[in-house]
């Protein structure tokens, strides 16, 4: 039998809980503290069985009584204060807040008060906002061309989306804040978010979002009537798509269905209503999407399946790089198609060859055990929106020269 404090451990119990011949030269204080620890994640319930432990105190009306409160802490998944106790240790904790406060940037500088909501819309994370925002600028600049609208309209039309993108993509990430409060402190990645962290309460929370899709309303306002149906149309996809993570393994189809719908929605609002380039347009957004989202979700395969996240990172596994070119090529296609069948010129061309090479460059060079190495592509992901962009704009620019 081992003594520690007052607890009394039988070398039976250690070889059963730890599955290791106990002669082995390792000290009893940490056979016994290694014990706890495996029996926590046996029994969430922390009701561990007689036939291991027993108290060498009498008096004792507990299994395991330990007079330390952080030994306390270490057993138990509640502490004194009723209150979940975190599953990452204090280094990690402090790592992922060191983390957070460098990656503010710009947004650290404004006052401390409204910083968490800032987070909550992601600003110091502009990279989704912007891959939001790519559709919708191929849409208007290739509508633009169709239509030879004037420069000024076409701009102007362009900032209202740009807009709207930042107010609507930090409405989604307050939405699934929301809704993930209780998953992302179970992520290394996410246990600093606002809502999770404490920081902002969900009440709080709750009328920060009505602010952002009253100011969201008031963009799609700007829009023609029609457009503004076919924007409203989107937001059910917006407010559920967190939850799908928790019961298909295919949540990024539906982030990519809401995340590209400026694909659509920028021919109308430019007066051009044109189907058959419409949806091809669409569905390269689509397949883009799918794409980098795989490559995001990889970053956090480790912590997804402890926390019961599922994405197609954890059903693609080893066949993700595959199914990604696969992807790509379909995008490619529908890409090309939408351009052809709207008559563009040698600046699309040009700005398609170069982003399908970025695409399937960053396919076979990511590595998606690599955490770091998938977020750097996945940011990377924007520039290959603006070269898409460019081409697509190098032709508008002609037209209104004349050129064609």
């Amino acid at each position: 039998m081992f003594t520690f404090g007052k607890i009394t451990v039988s070398p039976l119990a250690i070889k059963n809980v730890l599955g290791y011949n106990t002669s082995r030269n390792i000290t009893t204080n940490n056979l016994i503290i290694n014990s706890i620890y495996r029996i926590n994640s046996i029994n969430k319930q922390n009701l561990i069985s007689k036939k291991w432990f027993s108290t060498t105190d009498k008096n004792s009306k507990s299994l395991i009584e330990p007079t330390n409160p952080k030994q306390t802490a270490a057993i138990s998944p509640i502490n004194n204060n009723n209150t979940k106790i975190s599953p990452f240790s204090k280094e990690e904790l402090e790592l992922a807040r060191e983390t957070r406060l460098k990656g503010l940037g710009t947004v650290g500088k404004f006052p401390e008060k409204i910083i968490p909501y800032m987070e909550l819309m992601r600003l110091e994370k502009p990279i989704g906002t912007l891959l939001l925002l790519s559709p919708c600028m191929w849409s208007i600049t290739m509508a633009g061309f169709m239509s030879s609208a004037p420069l000024l309209s076409t701009v102007w039309m362009l900032s209202v989306f740009t807009v709207g993108s930042f107010v609507m993509r930090g409405a989604g990430c307050t939405i699934n804040d929301l809704l993930d409060r209780n998953l992302d402190n179970k992520v290394a990645r996410t246990v600093e978010r606002p809502i999770t962290s404490g920081r902002v309460s969900v009440k709080q929370a709750v009328v920060f979002l009505g602010a952002q899709l009253g100011v969201g309303l008031a963009v799609l306002l700007q829009l023609p009537l029609d457009c503004f149906l076919l924007g409203a149309s989107s937001l059910l996809l917006v407010g559920t798509y967190p939850l799908f993570k928790r019961f298909t393994y295919y949540p990024q189809v539906v982030l990519s269905t809401c995340f590209n719908w400026g694909a659509l929605l920028g021919f109308p609002a430019m007066g051009v209503w044109n189907w058959p380039v419409m949806i091809p347009l669409y569905l390269s957004g689509f397949f883009w999407c799918m794409t980098y989202d795989t490559i995001y979700a990889h970053q956090d395969k480790k912590f997804d399946i402890k926390a019961g996240i599922k994405s197609t990172a954890l059903a693609w596994g080893d066949k993700s790089k595959l199914i990604m070119n696969t992807l790509s090529v379909a995008q490619i296609s529908s890409f090309a198609l939408s351009g052809y069948l709207a008559g563009m010129g040698p600046g699309f061309a040009i700005g398609t060859i170069i982003g399908a090479y970025r695409l399937f460059d960053m396919i076979r060079k990511v590595d998606l055990n690599n955490p770091d190495n998938c977020w750097y592509w996945f940011k990377n992901n924007i520039n290959t929106g603006h070269v898409f962009f460019f081409g697509i704009a190098f032709d508008y620019i002609l037209r209104l020269l004349g050129y064609f």
